[in-house]
């Protein structure tokens, strides 16, 4: 009978530590990567030559990783115009400028009479890259 009990006890303790062998991992679970999206508030759809336009951004993140640093470009399909930051900065087309607020504002200036579409990329550094379109259809000042 005791040799039973020993043969149990043993073989609880042996499956015990394998439990635990297993259980246990030596890599971090550490994410330095998080998805992120961009949150606009609605912008007008027409515009008029020389009229500035505001567009409010939020950059929501998935996760707080404190390294993680976030880039902005935009490219110009359609039209003329200019964008800047709310900082002053005026971003040329297809150059990568570093945001460094996680809520600000663009504004977009109206250099054309035709229609005007910009698509607006937001990057990280570990490569992921959401884009945001915005169309200005011209008003005419005599639609006014």
């Amino acid at each position: 009978m005791r040799k039973i009990k020993s043969f149990f006890g043993i073989t609880a303790w042996l499956a015990a530590m394998m439990l635990l062998a297993l259980a246990c991992s030596d890599g971090l679970d550490i994410h330095q990567r998080y998805l992120f999206g961009l949150e606009t508030m609605p912008v007008p759809k027409k515009i008029v030559q020389g009229e500035t336009v505001e567009i409010r951004c939020k950059l929501i993140r998935e996760g707080d990783y404190k390294e993680a640093r976030y880039y902005i470009r935009f490219f110009q399909t359609d039209g003329t115009g200019e964008l800047r930051m709310d900082d002053g900065r005026v971003l040329t087309s297809n150059d990568l400028f570093p945001l460094t607020k996680e809520v600000f504002r663009l504004y977009y200036t109206s250099r054309c009479t035709d229609q005007q579409t910009i698509d607006v990329y937001i990057e990280d550094d570990a490569g992921q890259v959401i884009q945001k379109t915005f169309s200005f259809q011209n008003e005419g000042a005599e639609e006014e």
